[in-house]
């Protein structure tokens, strides 16, 4: 299966983040959601009810990021991807985080993870 829903580049704020004083304050962070299911039904019908609300993918992804704290971008994903996989029948689920504020030593965009995830 091909089709795909396709949120890119949710902008958010969130407390997350490996030392105690990243989690002090918000950070910026970045997020993609791809959901993998049949969109067919939904695009002969034009009916929402036959597909994924967008809105309610993204108000999701805001609660995760805004009102959770995790040490890792790993952890932030998965909770993300288990939240919509929840929510919605689809058949996979990819998720992308980018913190673009990493401190690391030197400069670079951003740091990220990136997972795929199905129902179980």
């Amino acid at each position: 299966m091909t089709d795909r829903i396709v949120l890119r580049n949710i902008r958010l704020e969130g407390r997350h983040g490996y030392d105690d004083e990243e989690r002090e304050a918000p950070q910026p962070f970045e997020v993609d959601v791809e959901l993998v299911l049949d969109l067919q039904p939904a695009g002969i019908a034009d009916d929402l009810d036959q597909s994924v609300d967008y809105a309610r993918v993204y108000d999701i992804v805001k609660g995760v990021v805004e009102s959770t704290s995790y040490r890792l971008l790993e952890a932030l994903a998965e909770a993300i991807s288990r939240e919509i996989l929840a929510a919605f029948r689809v058949a996979e689920i990819g998720v992308r985080v980018r913190k673009p504020a990493v401190r690391l030593g030197g400069p670079l965009d951003y740091a990220g993870v990136e997972i795929w995830r199905r129902p179980t």
